[in-house]
């Protein structure tokens, strides 16, 4: 897979390049988003308790956040030493092995406890194979961006966060549409993990397309390698590291709390059918992708800084009116709810990936971008379903919006004192 320097990515392969695979990996991580929530708790983890299976199932969920940092120190220090190339076709592989793999997982009723296991070992590869793809994708994409539209270009990987979400729950609402219940717990529910492997392949031919991006190159032409680029980070870019992790944070909240803990209530506390509810996460995910570019025109008129805080600071308004608009259980208010905080998730993930990445130089970018977004996932999305349907159950559904305004706060002290040195690229 060797690159040739003197070959320019055209604009073509670097946006759809970078659009490409971070679609096949969240098309790939929301399957399971949407399966543990509708599938898994019956077929991997049987429990006279409903609550407590669903909640097992989305513990299973977890695990992909716990080892998507794993992913970022492993991919990004060969992505900062070797090249952004050859790391961003491995993680894509290692992602899409352990999703079609869950499509063959035999169930409890089969194999006994060997079948959550089993699950659990795949999901932890997706979020290796995740936590390697996203920083590459975005570095991808504005290592090769004009100086005044990073925001712009650094948005198009982002992008395959909600045509990824589109694809998973469109698959699943076919699905459903389309076979019987019995037919679709049997075998239905397993097509999407499989068909995944068609994604892959084109994604892995796309990728193996593109060459270097100029500031790697650039990098190494001047020496400016370092060692091992994670130990560097610890060291000289500690205040980077810590407050991009927490500046993050509401970004994974905001999502999470708005898919799979809202789909979660609405099918088994609100009384909303499952096919509503997909109908609802699909119809809000549109005002996703409409307003990540509006996002990233804007920051790259106003600064990235700028704009994610204005983000971060509506949403902690939002916060505020979780109850008004999931205690009623009316369709109309839930729908509404789902499209506004779909709407402020644009807001603040369109220009993120481009926020993180300048905090760092060319020489440890990968491994810092990708660090401080994945652990901002451990903190932010890891337990928040959990968490959210704990504090709904226990007390009220006003405190789960109580919980995203807490996130939001550390997320605003976090983009005011964070560094703000400037890096070249």
């Amino acid at each position: 897979m060797k690159t040739n320097p003197n070959k320019k990515n055209s604009l073509k392969h670097v946006l759809f390049g970078s659009l490409i695979g971070t679609t096949i990996e969240f098309f790939d991580f929301y399957i399971y988003a949407n399966a543990a929530v509708l599938v898994f708790p019956q077929l991997f983890f049987p429990s006279s308790d409903s609550t407590m299976a669903t909640l097992e199932s989305l513990a299973t969920f977890s695990i992909a956040f716990l080892s998507r940092p794993l992913g970022s120190a492993f991919f990004g220090h060969y992505g900062d030493k070797i090249g952004r190339k050859f790391t961003l076709v491995a993680a894509l592989l290692t992602m899409g092995i352990s999703t079609v793999t869950i499509g063959f997982l035999p169930s409890y009723e089969s194999i006994g406890v060997a079948a959550p296991l089993l699950l659990m070992l795949c999901r932890f590869g997706q979020g290796v194979g995740l936590g390697g793809e996203w920083g590459g994708a975005v570095l991808l994409a504005i290592e090769n961006a004009p100086p005044n539209k990073r925001a712009w270009y650094g948005m198009f990987p982002q992008l395959g966060a909600p045509i990824g979400l589109l694809l998973s729950g469109g698959t699943f609402l076919l699905l459903t549409d389309s076979m019987s219940n019995e037919d679709f717990m049997n075998y239905g529910w397993r097509i999407p993990f499989i068909a995944s492997a068609l994604l892959v392949i084109v994604g892995f031919y796309i990728r193996t397309k593109i060459t270097e991006t100029p500031s790697f190159e650039n990098s190494k032409k001047e020496q400016e390698e370092v060692k091992v680029p994670f130990l560097e980070l610890v060291k000289s870019y500690k205040n980077q590291l810590i407050f991009g992790t927490f500046a993050a944070i509401t970004t994974f909240l905001v999502f999470y709390l708005m898919t799979v803990f809202t789909l979660s209530w609405a099918t088994s506390d609100l009384g909303i059918v499952k096919r509503d509810g997909l109908l609802i996460q699909l119809f809000s995910v549109l005002f996703f992708a409409l307003f990540i570019p509006v996002s990233a025109v804007v920051a790259d008129k106003i600064g990235r800084r700028k704009m994610l805080i204005l983000a971060t600071a509506a949403i902690a308004i939002f916060g505020f009116f979780f109850s008004y608009f999931l205690s009623s259980g009316n369709i109309v208010l839930v729908t509404i709810f789902a499209c506004i905080g779909m709407s402020l998730m644009g807001f603040t993930y369109g220009p993120l990936g481009t926020f993180l990445s300048e905090l760092f130089p060319t020489t440890v970018r990968y491994s810092g971008a990708s660090l401080t977004f994945n652990m901002a996932g451990i903190l932010g999305a890891a337990f928040a379903p959990m968490i959210a349907i704990w504090l709904a159950k226990t007390y009220d559904v006003s405190y789960v919006g109580f919980y995203l305004v807490t996130a939001a706060l550390i997320s605003l002290i976090s983009f005011l004192v964070i560094s703000k040195d400037e890096h070249k690229f």
